[in-house]
Order: structure tokens, then sequence, then C-alpha cells
């Protein structure tokens, strides 16, 4: 949209009759009712001033308020896109002011949720997810809905010390969990970082090369709500399993903060997975103290029913 003088000039030079559209101009002014509320809060305002202010309330009224005539925050049709035009009057002087309207807050509040979830690989359906879509009607989902909603429930107070260990077949929606809570938690400005397992597992050998390894460590170890997705998948080696994974979830433990995972296989079963290595040594004393670390930061659910990947 162009600037308002430069759209008045123009209009001016467009029209012959420029007396009769100024007193149209004028009188739609002074009709506006939010403008005659003004004037009327402001009787010091002599006719003199209306005149000297005569283009800041025009401008005034031509512009959308609080997104009221814009389809959308793209669409804006004000001057300045996303803000609603404001009258102050301060002595004999009419000013406009703008705050951001409706939309852009809305819009703003969207980007911080967002921001709360960090993920590394996750498909961005999943980062969409809300526990209202969760479906109520499946038995073999009642104990992981209730065992969630417990646990946000809890969160009102403070974070609790214990995630939750979601096994099951594929397809049940077990990584829908994980995005429904972290939007949820992001909603109560609790940041979250989900992680796609293989994905993860790959990136920290990649991050071998440039020395990166301690830092993205770190910030594993650090996150207020860690999730992990997909354990179990991922091609195990025992620097992955020892070092890295065993280095965030001991220093979680010990600071006891909440670790989500997803699996096929139950705490068990993993156990039983994570002993070999990618070079087919058992280790089962290594995998017992992941196990043990497993289990005091995160409570084991079940999570069964039909394949919604075939829906």
């Amino acid at each position: 949209m162009e600037p308002i003088q430069a759209s008045l000039k123009k209009w001016m030079q467009e029209n012959k009759n420029f007396k009769e559209n100024f007193e149209r101009m004028q009188q739609q002014v002074r009709q506006d009712p939010e403008v005659k509320s003004v004037l009327e809060a402001n009787p010091q305002l002599t006719e003199q001033d209306i005149q000297r202010n005569l283009m800041r309330l025009y401008e005034y009224t031509t512009q959308s308020k609080q997104c009221q005539d814009c389809p959308s925050l793209d669409e804006c049709r004000n001057i300045l896109n996303g803000y609603t035009p404001r009258l102050e009057v301060e002595g004999k002087a009419i000013r406009l002011a703008y705050d951001k309207c409706h939309s852009r807050l809305q819009h703003e509040e969207r980007q911080k949720q967002q921001s709360r979830i960090n993920s590394l690989y996750m498909p961005k359906d999943i980062l969409e997810a809300s526990t209202e879509m969760l479906d109520l009607s499946d038995a073999e989902r009642q104990q992981a809905i209730m065992k969630t909603l417990q646990f946000l429930e809890q969160t009102n107070d403070a974070i609790p010390e214990k995630g939750l260990y979601f096994y099951g077949p594929f397809g049940v929606g077990k990584t829908y969990f994980l995005g429904a809570i972290a939007k949820d938690l992001a909603d109560k400005n609790i940041s979250s970082m989900l992680i796609y397992m293989p994905e993860f597992v790959r990136e920290m050998k990649a991050s071998l090369k440039d020395d990166s390894v301690n830092e993205k460590v770190e910030m594993f170890k650090k996150a207020p709500v860690l999730m992990l997705d997909d354990i179990g998948a991922e091609s195990q080696s025992a620097w992955f399993r020892d070092e890295i994974l065993g280095s965030i979830l001991h220093y979680r433990m010990m600071e006891r903060l909440p670790v989500f995972f997803t699996s096929n296989y139950s705490i068990a079963q993993l156990e039983e997975q994570i002993a070999t290595t990618n070079r087919g040594d058992v280790e089962r004393v290594k995998a017992g103290r992941i196990m043990e670390r497993i289990k005091r930061v995160a409570t084991e659910v079940p999570l069964f029913g039909k394949n919604r990947r075939n829906d």
C-alpha cells in the first residue's frame, strides 16, 4: 500500500472537483464513531485543531482496526503490515500510533511456540501434532493417552523427573505422541528437543570431523525435555552407545531431567538389541547400564492398536 500522503496527492490531482471531494472526506472523518468519541472526549480541540490534524484523522478512518477488514496477515491492507492504528491526543495535537494487531500477535506467538520445539530430522506433520487429536476410541491406546495426560498435568507445577517410553509395532502413532506432547509443552513455555535416532547417530559421527560432538552432546544433555524417537532402529556402535547415549542419559538421570522414547522394542527387548554392536560384539554389562538409566528417566508404556499409516 502506498503512503497516505502520496495517495492523497494523487487523489487531489486526479479529481477536478477538489472542494466537493474534500468536503466528502471531512464528512467521512467526522462521522467515524471512533473519531467522534475521541473528539468528544477532548473538548479542548478547536475547529482549527481538527482541521490541522485532518490528514491524520483521515488516515485513521481509512485503515482496518484489529483485522476487521483484513482477510489475513499477508493480506493486511494497512500502511504498516500487521499493525492497527490508534488515536492519541496530547493537548491540542492529535497523533497516530500503531499497535500490533491480533493477527500479528497470533503469528508471533505461533513462531515462539515453534521455536520451543527443536527437532533433528523429524517430519513436519509430527511437529504440528496435538493432544486434542489423539484417538480416544482405540482401547489399546488408553493407557498411553492416560500416562501422557498425567505427565502434562504434572507440568503445571514442575517438569516431572521421568518421561515415557512408548513401545509397540510400526504405525500405531508412537512418534505422533511425542509431537503432541512437545506441542503442549511449548504452549506452557517449556522447550523440548525431538531427535530421530538413526539420523542422530549419523549426525554425531559426522560431528567428529568438525569437532562439534561435545557441543551437541551438551545441548542434548541440558534440554528441558528430551525425546528420542525410534531407539533401537539405529546401527549401534559401542562408541555411540557408551560415549554419547550413555553420557546423555547419565547426566539427565543425575539432574532429574525427563526423557521420552519411542521404540518397536520393549525395554527388555531393547537391552538385547543394544548389547550387540555393529561389529558383532555382545556386551551385556554395558547394555544393562544403559537400560538402568533409561528406567530411571522414563516409565515404560505399551502402545498398540491399528496401523494408522494404512488409513
